[in-house]
């Protein structure tokens, strides 16, 4: 049987229509993914801060929820609750152990930077390079400029300043006084940005639910609300375990300093209790704070801090995570560990703390993917 001409004809228009159509569907598709890397990159930081917002939400959801298990009062009247509880709670920690906090904490930075030249003095000593320990290379670079460059006379005892001094101090002096100031700035407003995304978001949390599965196709509404609904469940529940884990990590560490002997335990405990939010990375940092904190109490409490630290890791790792998040995520510890050295090079100390709950979200999505392509074929055969 012979096909037409004109046949053959507009098969071959309508083929080259479909792959036109599909070469123009792709390269938008890739336009499209690059764009949205793009944004990610450029406005890392605030999504992060975000994000941080929605994992507040989340852990007050799951406390509101927890006592809407106990007592049956309307979802607002149970997060009022919660969030007065939590207030009076940090409200009591504040006001008793303030004074503690404020005076600890100036000793154990004073200690630690005693240490720590110690610590370079020893190794140079021993003729070991130290110039990892010069954070910053400006303040070398001044003095060589100051050895090098003439300086005018100081003035003599009775003469003012001339006003070229006078502009340059007052220059200095309301530089670090903006800087300062647009920090603390930076920083409380971080604090109230997540804050209030937290409570919005648990306030009313069948809005912002709602909002999602608009957003997707109304054939694929279904496999979201899945996807959702086990992301938030997958988070509450860690989220509740993390902070008995910080709990535990936080008390355990400041009575056993205590008991050693080392000063500054309390907000020692306090450091690795918040550490502890951040897996592998946060107890290597607690556990070298701890260590440098206990030298100047001598080689036996700095060996007591030790072995009191690596009793608490392993704790945490073998007893604790394992006890409390078996049901909550189950991420093979090489994998987390690579995500958390690649978020933190990338996204600095914003990725390194949300790296856990990031790849718990990643994991969560890729699981329901298998699952959903392995039950259409397991249905055929």
């Amino acid at each position: 049987m012979t096909i037409p001409a004109d046949e053959r004809l507009r098969t071959r228009t309508d083929l080259a229509r479909d792959q036109a159509w599909a070469i123009s569907v792709g390269g938008i598709g890739v336009v499209l993914f690059a764009a949205l890397l793009a944004f990610t990159w450029y406005f890392a930081t605030t999504l992060l801060l975000i994000f941080t917002g929605m994992l507040l939400g989340v852990g007050l959801n799951a406390l509101t929820n927890a006592l809407g298990r106990r007592v049956h009062l309307p979802h607002t009247l149970r997060l009022a609750i919660v969030c007065v509880a939590l207030a009076l709670m940090l409200a009591g920690v504040a006001y008793l152990g303030g004074a503690t906090i404020a005076e600890q904490a100036s000793l154990l930075s004073k200690t630690i930077k005693s240490q720590i030249t110690n610590v370079r003095s020893f190794l140079e000593n021993h003729g070991i390079d130290t110039s990892f320990f010069d954070f910053g290379s400006a303040a070398p670079a001044a003095s060589t400029d100051a050895a090098t460059t003439p300086t005018p006379n100081p003035p003599s005892h009775g003469q003012l300043p001339g006003a070229g001094a006078l502009a340059s101090s007052g220059g200095a002096i309301v530089s670090q006084t903006f800087k300062l100031l647009l920090g603390t700035i930076n920083a409380v407003g971080n604090v109230f940005i997540v804050l209030f995304l937290g409570l919005a978001f648990t306030a009313q949390p069948s809005i912002y639910h709602d909002g999602l599965l608009f957003l997707a196709p109304a054939r694929h509404r279904i496999r979201v609300t899945l996807v959702i609904d086990r992301i938030s469940e997958t988070l509450e529940r860690w989220l509740i375990a993390q902070i008995i884990v910080m709990l535990v990590v936080g008390a355990v560490t400041w009575i056993g300093l205590a008991v050693i002997g080392i000063p500054g335990s309390f907000i020692l405990g306090i450091q690795a209790g918040l550490l502890a939010f951040i897996p592998t990375v946060g107890a290597i940092i607690a556990g070298v704070v701890v260590v440098l904190a206990s030298l100047a109490s001598g080689w036996i409490a700095a060996l007591s801090a030790l072995i009191l630290f690596l009793g608490v890791h392993a704790m945490e790792s073998y007893v604790l995570t394992p006890l409390l998040q078996r049901q909550a995520l189950d991420i093979p510890p090489a994998t987390l560990f690579a995500f958390q050295i690649l978020l933190g090079v990338v996204f600095g100390i914003w990725g390194l703390a949300l790296a856990l709950p990031l790849v718990a979200i990643a994991k969560v999505m890729i699981d329901h993917f298998k699952t959903y392509e392995a039950t259409p074929r397991a249905e055929a055969a």
